[in-house]
């Protein structure tokens, strides 16, 4: 398909500070759709006032907005340290991508684009994703879990977070594990194409795929993972589907407040 006939949904649950938030939204602005057929559909599940108006502002500023109420649990909490969730909020989070999913099926889009409502994107990354001919791929960024911590990206090899690439059963000592795992890292600052196990929270999905069956929903006889996401991986997977990051236009993560400190420079350097 030329990319340039192409029906793109922009699907994204939000639940999120509103200076945060209104950075995503500036951002989805700034992106090249000239082109493209670009539709929005986000939930709304902000229980702050000044982020559903940020919402609804954008709604009025851009054509093909739809917007739906989420659950409004009021338990989603983020700190400077960390983000804190529970079973319950992830799996109301895969309710609605899911939700996301049959709306797009339902009305005939050729690609999902999710993203969560705190990253950054470069301008051409929707028409660079879709370009990589790839049936689900994901845009890499990295993020300080925590504060103190190395950067680490949001894709991974195996089972819930796994980094150190091996084979089936194969017995590696810790020293071996860290040669690997660093490897792995390395090659993910190198800009490319790369096959993964898991990825999750900026990515394309084309519609052959979701009319495969990939979804997000818990896989109830698999609690050794926790995570939409990761049963939206395994699913893929099952279903013979290839998973794939991409390197060449990283995104940027305000996983804290004090990351806007970076946005003017990501910015600059991503127009």
């Amino acid at each position: 398909m030329d990319i340039a006939q192409s029906k793109i949904l922009i699907g994204s649950p939000i639940c999120q500070k509103p200076n945060i938030l209104h950075e995503f939204l500036e951002s989805l602005d700034r992106a090249d759709k000239d082109d493209l057929h670009i539709e929005y559909l986000f939930v709304d599940d902000n229980t702050n006032e000044a982020s559903k108006a940020l919402l609804a502002d954008f709604g009025q500023r851009n054509d093909n907005v739809k917007t739906i109420p989420g659950k409004q649990l009021n338990k989603y909490q983020c700190t400077e340290v960390s983000h804190y969730w529970n079973n319950e909020l992830m799996n109301t989070v895969g309710e609605y991508k899911d939700r996301i999913i049959e709306y797009a099926i339902k009305n005939e889009f050729d690609y999902i684009f999710f993203i969560d409502s705190d990253l950054l994107i470069n301008k051409r990354l929707i028409k660079h994703l879709l370009a990589s001919g790839k049936d689900i791929v994901s845009e890499i960024f990295w993020t300080k879990w925590k504060p103190q911590s190395a950067p680490l990206p949001n894709v991974w090899l195996y089972d819930q977070y796994t980094l150190v690439p091996s084979q089936q059963a194969e017995n590696l000592s810790e020293s071996e594990k860290a040669l690997r795992r660093l490897m792995f890292l390395s090659e993910l600052q190198i800009p490319g194409l790369y096959k993964v196990g898991g990825l999750g929270a900026c990515t394309l999905i084309s519609r052959a795929a979701l009319l495969k069956g990939v979804k997000f929903k818990q896989i109830e006889n698999l609690r050794i993972l926790k995570g939409e996401d990761r049963f939206f991986c395994v699913r893929a997977a099952a279903l013979g589907l290839e998973l794939f990051v991409d390197t060449r236009y990283p995104a940027y993560h305000i996983y804290r407040e004090s990351d806007l400190e970076g946005v003017p420079e990501y910015i600059a350097k991503n127009e």
